[in-house]
């Protein structure tokens, strides 16, 4: 059953998880014996990682695997899994689909699985913790919003770009994405990065893993442009792990006012 409410009439016992952010935020909210099941990519908590059941990846569920388990409550997301799996695990077991595209999505996703889990109050504090270190981090902030392109993928080179969390995220941590007026992942050249007009190049740790080799490869290609390894967990996570956003935003700001 595809829930339409985040209401469900009993605690859940047994869930499985198909989304590593909200794997994440199930730890937080303090599910370490109810969630029984987890994606290949759910890396955090590392104990929960080395000790959870793994149902294979997010866009690639082992869908026996998931049914043996018997959950009384799934949790997946509408761009991180696909439609035909969900739909079909959906005919036999309560899923909830989550569908987050910016940080107001987000705040919703946590009151919604606060309310699903029956541990709202905790959720609700949680919501309010972020929107606190979001405001505190705003209100301090200096610098003048900066153009940047934010790389997803090399060879080809892609590129976060509108209606994406990702693009939210680099509005919320104070920059304007060169691409935003193109959608989703877009695939870019070197030309179309030259005249995007960017002065900071970030490269995401995931899901394509930038290391500072690709940094030098860049700025012979690109010698205007500043570039900086940078967290994608910070900037494409969207439960519990955005407390930790704002910090991680003002330590960027800084890397960028040092060069």
């Amino acid at each position: 059953m595809l829930l339409t409410s985040p209401i469900l009439p009993y605690s859940p016992k047994k869930i499985i998880s198909l989304v590593p952010s909200q794997t994440e935020l199930l730890h937080y909210l303090g599910f370490d014996k109810e969630v029984i099941g987890i994606t290949k990519f759910c890396v955090h908590p590392t104990h929960w990682f080395n000790t959870k059941q793994r149902i294979g990846g997010t866009k690639n569920l082992h869908i026996s695997a998931i049914e043996l388990l018997g959950p009384d409550l799934i949790i997946a997301n509408k761009e991180e899994n696909t439609k035909e799996q969900i739909e079909h695990l959906a005919s036999k077991f309560p899923v909830w689909l989550t569908e987050v595209n910016n940080l107001q999505d987000a705040h919703q996703m946590i009151l919604d699985i606060g309310q699903l889990t029956h541990t709202a109050s905790k959720a609700t504090q949680l919501s309010s913790d972020i929107k606190f270190q979001f405001q505190k981090f705003k209100q301090n902030r200096t610098n003048d919003t900066i153009p940047v392109v934010y790389f997803i993928w090399k060879d080809p080179y892609m590129v976060a770009a509108s209606h994406t969390f990702i693009n939210n995220m680099l509005e919320e941590a104070g920059f304007i994405n060169a691409f935003k007026l193109l959608e989703r992942y877009p695939q870019v050249s070197i030309q179309d990065i030259k005249s995007s007009g960017c002065h900071i190049g970030l490269l995401s740790s995931e899901p394509y893993p930038f290391k500072e080799k690709h940094i030098l490869e860049l700025q012979t290609l690109l010698p205007g442009i500043k570039f900086i390894l940078t967290d994608g967990e910070i900037f494409s996570w969207y439960g519990s792990r955005l407390l930790k956003a704002p910090e991680y935003f003002s330590q960027l700001h800084q890397k960028i006012s040092e060069g």
